[in-house]
């Protein structure tokens, strides 16, 4: 939540309704949203979903948060093989990551396969096509907002690790900078940074066609 009392839960999930706009009325796309209302899903339901459907891509949209409020810029990430790229990347994943803690949900499962999609390593192609995607995406945010780091970084987040889906994880803005929270409340901020999303997805799918599905 950021100072002025604005919750992150309200702006990337209008954000993400916003970017599914974007692609409704494009017949080469099919969007679905992991939630369309003011409640809690758990992480490890967000990747079975998204497998369950044989999505082609994953994204998680945040407002991102720090202890100082003088922290700025828009980021993405992607799943990392060998531990996080900065402390801080370290630290964002770690806070994404309690999400299920707070929502109250037990992180030791007893599901074997749902255990090994949530925390064994993904393999190095679905990192790469991520790196690819994210590398599209945070061109296009660095257009709408000052990038916090100027390339993709990596961690350990749970909810990327799919072991079939290129997943990404875009940091829309600081919500604990005063400033950024008043862009992220801003409906033209909104729209830009789905537009910017849109646009690097679009730009990854023309580069990197995805195969036919049934």
């Amino acid at each position: 939540m950021g100072k002025k009392g604005t919750r992150e839960k309200d702006i990337v999930l209008t954000i993400s309704r916003l970017l599914k706009d974007k692609f409704e009325t494009d017949t080469r796309f099919r969007i679905a949203l992991t939630r369309d209302a003011d409640y809690f899903v758990p992480l490890h339901h967000r990747v079975q979903r998204a497998r369950r459907l044989k999505a082609d891509l994953f994204i998680s949209v945040h407002a991102d948060a720090f202890i100082h409020p003088q922290a700025n810029g828009s980021s993405v990430f992607a799943l990392s093989e060998r531990g996080a790229t900065s402390t801080a990347a370290k630290w964002i994943a770690n806070k994404e990551n309690d999400a299920d803690l707070i929502g109250g949900i037990n992180l030791s499962m007893r599901d074997s396969s749902l255990a090994r999609i949530l925390f064994d390593l993904s393999t190095t192609a679905q990192i790469n096509d991520s790196l690819k995607l994210g590398r599209y995406v945070l061109s296009e945010l660095g257009e709408v907002n000052r990038l916090h780091k100027p390339q993709v970084e990596q961690a350990g987040f749970a909810v990327l690790k799919a072991p079939d889906i290129p997943s990404i994880l875009v940091e829309t803005a600081f919500i604990s900078n005063p400033e950024e929270e008043r862009k992220l409340r801003d409906a033209s901020y909104q729209s830009k940074m789905a537009d910017a999303i849109a646009d690097g997805v679009r730009t990854y799918f023309a580069k990197n066609p995805a195969l036919a599905r049934a």
